[in-house]
């Protein structure tokens, strides 16, 4: 992996005489080094503050899915990149619809992240919220019955009371963020700081996204720009009724491995 942006006058002269520093020519990135690149932003009183950083995949073609999953469209970088994100949050936030499709299981601990995660204060794996207005969720499945941290369901406040019983059988916790069957993105987020979940990171899927970005709460966008091409009809990174102006995001790292590029955007 190798860094294209930012550049300093020393990364420059360190490749182009083969010389080896962090993340600046090619190779294998090291997770402390991929941690380091993707750490979240502090408070202005050093400590951790609520922000919301979205990880998507999409193809050259704007694919975010072929048949369905983002993973033919991944590759081992990308991977690396998803697991080093997710170590490094408090909280997986992801719709109902993506956990059905691409089959979620719990977050699981990362010995070679235990002692940083310890360090900051954080359980052993993040939390995993699930999006889901109607709880139309399979509750014997281990992403609810067996998480390291229990499972948290995000919902509003018609969710049928059966299945919000289901659910706390299992072991879930319910939050009502939204009124009626719908959920504020607005008030998940709020619901998940005052967990103490303030470094969230959103997996999506599109729809997920696109209530996230019509909302304006989404501070980061994690990219990774698959060199694919895969024409038919897979949704975008972010679905649903656009916004009236465009939200204007500034470039704040690029990376690279082969042929991949692994963007982050931040807002303004």
């Amino acid at each position: 992996m190798r860094r294209l942006f930012p550049v300093t006058d020393e990364t420059a002269a360190r490749a182009a005489s083969g010389g080896r520093e962090e993340g600046d020519v090619s190779g294998e990135w090291s997770l402390a080094e991929l941690a380091a690149a993707y750490a979240y932003p502090t408070g202005d009183d050093g400590g951790p503050r609520t922000w919301l950083r979205a990880n998507m995949v999409s193809t050259l073609d704007g694919a975010a899915q072929h048949d369905g999953r983002s993973q033919p469209i991944s590759c081992p970088a990308d991977m690396r990149v998803f697991g080093t994100l997710r170590a490094l949050a408090d909280v997986v936030l992801v719709g109902a619809e993506t956990v059905r499709q691409e089959g979620y299981r719990p977050a699981r601990a990362r010995a070679e992240f235990a002692s940083a995660r310890e360090a900051a204060g954080q359980g052993p794996a993040p939390a995993v919220a699930v999006v889901s207005g109607g709880l139309d969720l399979d509750f014997s499945l281990p992403l609810y019955t067996a998480p390291l941290v229990p499972t948290i369901v995000l919902t509003g406040t018609d969710a049928p009371a059966g299945r919000v019983a289901a659910a706390e059988r299992a072991g879930v916790r319910v939050v009502v963020a939204g009124e009626g069957r719908r959920v504020d993105p607005a008030r998940a987020v709020r619901a998940l700081a005052g967990l103490g979940l303030t470094r969230q990171l959103t997996e999506g899927g599109p729809r997920l996204l696109g209530q996230l970005v019509a909302a304006g709460v989404l501070d980061e966008l994690c990219l990774t720009l698959s060199p694919m091409l895969t024409a038919g009809d897979a949704q975008r990174i972010a679905g649903g009724p656009g916004v009236a102006v465009p939200h204007r995001f500034a470039l704040a790292s690029l990376l690279e491995e082969d042929g991949f590029l692994f963007g982050r955007y931040r807002r303004p």
